[in-house]
């Protein structure tokens, strides 16, 4: 009988454990947020964080802008349908130097831009909906340093 009474005293103190050890740990939606399948009633607004490009590249004149966003997901999806699309989905718009024109990525990506010349240059980056409009815009201004030449002889 004894061995019946420990073995329930184990049993009961394995499951104790277990219950302590589950309650501890955070849940998927309080870690990960809403799933994202299910609409939301009411969506934070979007924002875009965009970091100064990455200092090492620009010296052989290459540029390497990364950017996140919180509360919308970049997908490469377009149309006024894709509006309804809960939590929101959007792209971005690059626009290098003032350009009259611009492109769009959807990659998610950093933006790598290669064949700057030495000088002065802006980068700016705007947050789309899947119409084309803007929600938010950031720039980014840097400078090319002059390019050096390596391993030229001296005359």
């Amino acid at each position: 009988m004894t061995h019946a009474v420990l073995y329930l005293l184990l049993s009961a103190c394995l499951l104790l454990g277990l219950a302590l050890n589950a309650s501890a740990q955070a849940t998927a939606r309080e870690i990960r947020g809403a799933a994202p399948v299910v609409p939301l009633a009411s969506e934070p607004p979007p924002k875009l964080i965009v970091d100064p490009p990455l200092p090492e590249p620009l010296a052989l004149g290459r540029v390497v802008i990364q950017y996140r966003t919180e509360n919308l997901r970049i997908v490469p999806v377009y149309g006024p349908e894709a509006l309804d699309v809960s939590p929101r989905i959007g792209h971005i718009h690059v626009t290098v130097d003032d350009a009259p024109w611009h492109w769009a990525d959807a990659s998610n990506e950093p933006l790598i831009l290669n064949g700057f010349p030495p000088g002065p240059h802006r980068v700016l980056i705007e947050l789309a909906d899947p119409t084309h409009k803007i929600i938010e815009r950031q720039a980014v201004s840097f400078v090319v340093p002059e390019h050096k030449a390596t391993g030229a002889a001296k005359h």
